[in-house]
């Protein structure tokens, strides 16, 4: 049976593919639908506009250890935990901290 999780879970990758295909774009109606049919419809959760952002998932395939702990992870999940790294980084390397920041304000 599906859950109305699975059709969250599966509407929120939709909505966070950085360059949506024409697949992509049906297996979201389709979702939507389903959901409709089977739990009701939920207003809340409708977005206003289709180019509305939906929730950003971070895509990242390097390869490195730390690429595939973050991959498909959402990102305000993932910000917090940067922000206090940097603030750690600062307090106890400064050097490494500013070229850090250096290189992302280029």
């Amino acid at each position: 049976m599906i859950t109305e999780k699975d059709l969250q879970e599966a509407i929120a990758e939709c909505q966070g593919q950085r360059n949506p295909t024409a697949s992509t774009c049906i297996k979201l109606a389709a979702f939507y639908t389903i959901r409709r049919e089977l739990f009701g419809e939920d207003k809340e959760m409708l977005p206003g506009y289709s180019f509305q952002a939906g929730p950003s998932v971070i895509e990242n395939d390097s390869g490195t250890e730390f690429a595939q702990a973050i991959n498909g992870r959402k990102q305000e999940d993932f910000w917090p935990l940067m922000d206090e790294m940097m603030d750690t980084i600062h307090a106890i390397h400064p050097r490494l901290y500013r070229a850090v920041m250096d290189r992302l304000r280029k």
